[in-house]
């Protein structure tokens, strides 16, 4: 009957004991997540209390704080200078007027390839009628040697007949005619046959044979 007393003291002291070091522990946990992971700090112990036991030795350590933030960037001026301002339309002009040269480059080398091109279809068609004219210039003589040859083969013919005979079939021959026979007779041969004709008849072959002769000749 004697030892109860005793014993329920104990038993009280020690469940006060267990309370402050539960209550020390929950403290530390509070405390170790408030402040941050960079330094450690020792907190207060509460009073009453000499040593800590070993329930704070196993307690969760506390969590660490994530790294701050890096600051945000200088805000850029409101107003640029002056000077890039001024200096940026200044390239802005020469890139504009370099844009503007290479296209008129551009221009006058087409324009100039277009010029060839014309010209050289200009020569082409230069020596393509150089060439007709000088096909149409060896048929003109061609035919002009072949009429004339048959005008000498028929000159030869009167010039070999008597002057009044000749002078008979001159009074009824065409004119045309008659001015291209007479112009290509000799001067001997002519004469008398002229003096044969028709008076009328002959002034008409005179006229009309130095009309011949000046369009002929026109420098003469």
């Amino acid at each position: 009957m004697r030892m109860r007393p005793r014993i329920l003291p104990v038993l009280v002291g020690a469940m006060a004991l267990l309370m402050l070091l539960k209550a020390e522990t929950l403290w530390r946990a509070a405390v170790g997540a408030m402040e941050p992971t960079t330094g450690a700090r020792v907190l207060p112990r509460p009073s009453g209390l000499s040593v800590i036991g070993p329930a704070n030795a196993s307690a969760d350590p506390p969590p660490r704080q994530a790294a701050p933030a890096p600051p945000p960037p200088a805000a850029a001026p409101s107003h640029a200078d002056p000077a890039v301002l001024a200096e940026r339309a200044v390239l802005d002009a020469l890139r504009e007027r370099r844009t503007e040269i290479d296209q008129r480059e551009q221009a006058i080398v087409a324009r100039e390839v277009m010029l060839g091109a014309a010209e050289r279809r200009v020569q082409a068609r230069i020596a393509e009628l150089a060439t007709m004219r000088d096909r149409l210039e060896a048929l003109e003589r061609a035919r002009g040697e072949r009429d004339d040859a048959g005008w000498r083969g028929l000159v030869r013919l009167y010039e070999g007949m008597r002057p009044r005979d000749a002078a008979a079939i001159f009074d009824e021959l065409e004119m045309p005619v008659l001015v291209q026979v007479m112009d290509r007779m000799g001067e001997r041969k002519a004469a008398p046959v002229l003096g044969a004709m028709r008076p009328e008849r002959a002034r008409q072959l005179t006229a009309e044979l130095a009309r011949h002769r000046a369009q002929r000749n026109p420098n003469q």
